[in-house]
């Protein structure tokens, strides 16, 4: 039975075109230094701990209200339970959307195989070059490549979307991101927003890009993609 350490009732962002409410799960095996959510990576008390059956009781009074399901974390494709808890959501008629880091294809198959989620949302790190110096671990790059062709092939809905930072993520990464992704549907460039309980709490006295450069950014790769969208600007 999967334990959540987070619920936010209703978001109108986090699945794009529908109205949900977003689930929260610990572990994650990346050490990204941005992090906003280290009591999750960590595994630390959230003040929370929500038993899938209570999950359920909120679903069953949200019918109606709710389109669908949100699940982050931490990384949700570390959960051996993920898949039997999508379906057991599905069967209450709500949509459900997955956020992932891309490091378990096999998950992510199970799932879109199942038909058990329908979208996908994978966080692209930087250029493959860079996961580890980005994510802080040693990264298979086999899998988060496996991921993505899974992802770009698998008649879901999805995006892949990359968290930037002038630290970290050069013009030029990002056209080699561009380059690697080329042809995919939907590619989100998401402001670095500095939060009080990052991995590196440094990072908060970082320089960042402005408005105008990221603009500049997604004019850039719109070559690349179907369709590219700028966020938190």
């Amino acid at each position: 039975m999967l334990i959540f350490k987070g619920l936010q009732k209703t978001t109108l962002i986090d699945f794009p075109g529908e109205i949900a409410c977003t689930l929260f799960l610990p572990k994650c095996n990346f050490r990204c230094p941005y992090c906003y959510n280290p009591k999750l990576v960590f595994e630390k008390d959230t003040g929370q701990s929500i038993p899938e059956n209570e999950i359920f009781d909120f679903l069953d009074g949200r019918k109606g209200l709710l389109d669908g399901v949100c699940i982050t974390g931490g990384e949700p494709a570390l959960h051996t339970e993920l898949p039997k808890f999508c379906r057991k959501v599905k069967e209450k008629g709500f949509l459900v959307k997955v956020d992932t880091n891309g490091s378990n294809p096999e998950m992510l198959k199970r799932l879109i195989d199942e038909k058990l989620v329908d979208y996908i949302a994978m966080d692209i790190k930087a250029p493959l070059e860079k996961y580890e110096e980005v994510t802080g671990v040693a990264v298979d790059k086999e899998a988060i490549k496996k991921s993505v062709e899974l992802i770009k092939k698998s008649g879901v809905k999805y995006e892949f979307r990359t968290t930037i930072l002038p630290k970290f993520i050069s013009e030029n990464d990002l056209l080699e991101i561009g380059k690697w992704l080329k042809g995919a549907k939907f590619f989100a460039l998401q402001q670095f927003s500095p939060a009080p309980e990052m991995i590196d709490k440094s990072l908060g006295n970082e320089k960042r890009y402005t408005k105008e450069e990221l603009k500049g950014f997604g004019k850039l790769l719109e070559g690349f993609f179907e369709k590219v969208e700028v966020r938190n600007v």
